[in-house]
């Protein structure tokens, strides 16, 4: 439903026919993809993990009706019509396949990154589009209620032309312990939010310049700590993501300053705003306020109670379903995602090279 600025910050619920099984019964799925789907009304109807106990906690905990052993169990279950995938992506190529070879399962929800890199995530795409089966990347950032909000801004040329558009991300992540042996860390598991997002909103950019250094917390070997990528874009619009993992000594002592801003500036107007994700679990809304030609220099403070997580996954199950029940692509399919995979290689190439490097250097 419309605010009074005529935006709408969250999706509506067009389709929840299909049935969901889980695998995965960690943090992103037990406290954000579950409690969503239980938000939404989606109904979920098995569960998988890699401890059949953590299932069962999780299980009992949402009302899932069966546990499974292990992934291929639930993968095989003819009552599974939708996958949704919550697993290292290291391992998720292997679990696509294999539900991509399941008669009764209907679409996969994978999380991202889809794959380790941009050859085999392209590989997995190719393969699903050749079995006639839905597959999706759960590039959840786009359901962020201040990005569905500034897209829709930009879409009504609210802005004008945008010029430069910037995301600032000061905060520490939780790397989950499967990170440690990828040698792949920031661009691929934080930075991929951001690149995502702004090819969301400005389409796809023409080429990407990275730089990265470890950053000093982490411990375990890596090089893309903090990393800085710039995006051309065709027309001229510049594009800044920064992921500052470090945010100085916040846990040695040295005082905190945790946030994530974001900024853009068109020929006839200013948008900023805030991402809520680094108040979790507490929690709070992201931001939005805006200011045009159009409103004579008055700012406009649009404004929500929903959240990024878990509320924002509710649009991201939503457009799978919607897209089985109506035939449509769906918002977030693998054949988009294969291009911000190859923005990520795109980006560890220009790292490794200290170079640009242009879109057009990949097959997509």
């Amino acid at each position: 439903m419309a605010d009074a600025f005529g935006l709408t910050p969250d999706v509506e619920i067009r389709a929840k026919r299909f049935a969901i099984g889980c695998i995965g019964a960690g943090f992103i799925m037990a406290d954000v993809h579950l409690a969503a789907y239980a938000d939404a009304g989606f109904p979920v109807v098995a569960i998988a993990s890699r401890s059949r106990a953590k299932a069962e906690e999780v299980a009992e905990r949402w009302g899932i009706r069966s546990v499974h052993d292990d992934p291929r169990a639930l993968i095989e279950d003819p009552a599974v019509e939708i996958l949704d995938i919550a697993f290292p992506p290291d391992q998720q190529p292997d679990l696509v396949r294999l539900a991509l070879a399941q008669p009764h399962i209907k679409g996969i929800l994978a999380q991202k990154p889809l794959a380790m890199d941009y050859e085999t995530s392209r590989a997995v795409v190719a393969e699903a589009q050749a079995a006639g089966k839905v597959l999706s990347v759960n590039q959840n950032m786009r359901f962020d209620q201040s990005m569905r909000v500034l897209k829709q801004l930009l879409n009504r040329g609210e802005l004008g032309e945008p010029v430069l558009a910037t995301i600032e991300m000061r905060a520490i992540p939780h790397w989950q312990s499967f990170l440690k042996d990828y040698g792949r860390l920031t661009l691929l598991n934080m930075s991929i939010h951001h690149l995502d997002v702004l090819r969301y909103l400005f389409g796809d950019p023409a080429s990407i310049t990275t730089i990265a250094r470890p950053d000093p917390r982490t411990q375990f070997p890596h090089s893309d700590g903090i990393t800085i990528s710039t995006l051309r874009f065709p027309g001229g619009l510049v594009a800044l993501s920064m992921e500052d993992v470090w945010t100085g000594p916040a846990r040695e002592g040295g005082g905190s300053d945790i946030y994530i801003k974001w900024r853009v500036e068109g020929t006839k107007g200013l948008a900023t705003g805030t991402i809520g994700w680094p108040d979790y679990p507490e929690g709070s809304p992201s931001t939005l306020r805006y200011a045009s030609t159009a409103t004579k220099g008055e700012w406009i403070n649009p404004a929500w109670e929903t959240r990024w997580f878990p509320h924002a996954f509710r649009g991201v199950m939503e457009q799978l379903q919607y897209a089985l029940e109506s035939g449509e692509t769906p918002e977030l399919s693998g054949a988009d995602n294969v291009k911000t995979m190859a923005l990520i290689e795109a980006g560890y190439r220009s790292i490794s090279q200290n170079r640009p490097v242009a879109l057009a250097e990949f097959e997509i």
